[in-house]
């Protein structure tokens, strides 16, 4: 079973949403200021590890609306690469994204049949809710927290109510810029923190 692996621009008071700028949020693209070459290189390496993306339609649209006339290492990989979009409205997701496919009907039965036959890893960018779903289900095997200095105090949280605690090990730490932390976190059983 490959690794799905959840990678998120998270503020210190764990908003997800707008990092990049996008219009719903009053504080749209609030990591901008903190466009390091650290961090730059960080999702470089991350995206070219990955196989595959797993995308929650409001994610899916914008990266489809950026990243289709772009260029470059990065770019190139993100077009390139598979991609799969959890909705249950897209018809065509191909035809606005080279290599894009529709996950339909069970969203968890789907996920799950990804994980198994995907070539690789499979990364999850933004994507809240679906992000919620996932957590739910206990089908991320790793969580990716850059977390940004500034506290917006509304907006999207990544982590929504769940039935249970899930309880999540630190693996690792690593500084990527003025102020900027990725926090690597794998699930661990409920009971047994840090183990």
């Amino acid at each position: 079973m490959r690794t799905l692996i959840v990678s998120e621009f998270i503020s210190l008071d764990g908003v997800v949403e707008a990092p990049g700028g996008e219009q719903s949020h009053p504080q749209a693209g609030w990591t901008m200021p903190y466009g390091v070459p650290d961090l730059f290189a960080y999702k470089l390496k991350e995206t070219l590890e990955a196989e595959s993306l797993l995308l929650g339609r409001t994610t899916y649209e914008g990266f489809s609306a950026a990243w289709p006339e772009r260029d470059g290492e990065f770019a190139d990989k993100m077009n390139a690469m598979p991609k799969f979009v959890v909705s249950s409205t897209l018809r065509d997701a191909d035809a606005t994204w080279h290599n894009s496919t529709v996950v339909r009907g069970e969203v968890v039965a789907g996920v799950e049949r990804l994980k198994e036959t995907v070539a690789g890893d499979l990364l999850v960018a933004g994507s809240a809710a679906l992000v919620q779903l996932l957590v739910e289900h206990d089908l991320a095997d790793e969580y990716r927290m850059m977390v940004f200095p500034i506290v917006l105090g509304s907006g999207k949280r990544l982590f929504g109510e769940v039935s249970a605690p899930r309880v999540l090990r630190l693996d690792s730490v690593q500084s990527v810029g003025d102020g900027i932390v990725v926090l690597t976190y794998r699930p661990t059983a409920v009971g047994s923190p840090g183990r």
